[in-house]
């Protein structure tokens, strides 16, 4: 998958900062090119398979990941990829 400007893929992936409020999906990627924010991700628990919901899309992005509360600036939820869950 390439970069964080894609907008939805086939499969309705999609970067995380394109959820509405109250939006879930399921993390399923974080784009490797920006190495030190990727590993920071990790290392607060945006991993693949975690839950994701979206609480607030602007100014900043502040969304639960399982059950830790994150901000991040918009380009970091660029980097992002979630698949969203229907219902």
């Amino acid at each position: 998958m390439s970069s964080a400007r894609l907008a939805f893929s086939s499969d309705g992936v999609r970067p995380l900062s394109m959820l509405v409020r109250g939006q879930r999906g399921t993390i399923v990627g974080v784009d490797p090119h920006r190495r030190d924010r990727a590993e920071r991700l990790l290392a607060l628990g945006v991993t693949v398979g975690a839950s994701a919901t979206m609480l607030q899309s602007f100014p900043g992005v502040v969304f639960l990941c399982d059950q830790t509360e994150l901000a991040v600036e918009r380009g970091v939820a660029d980097m992002i990829l979630v698949k969203p869950v229907e219902g």
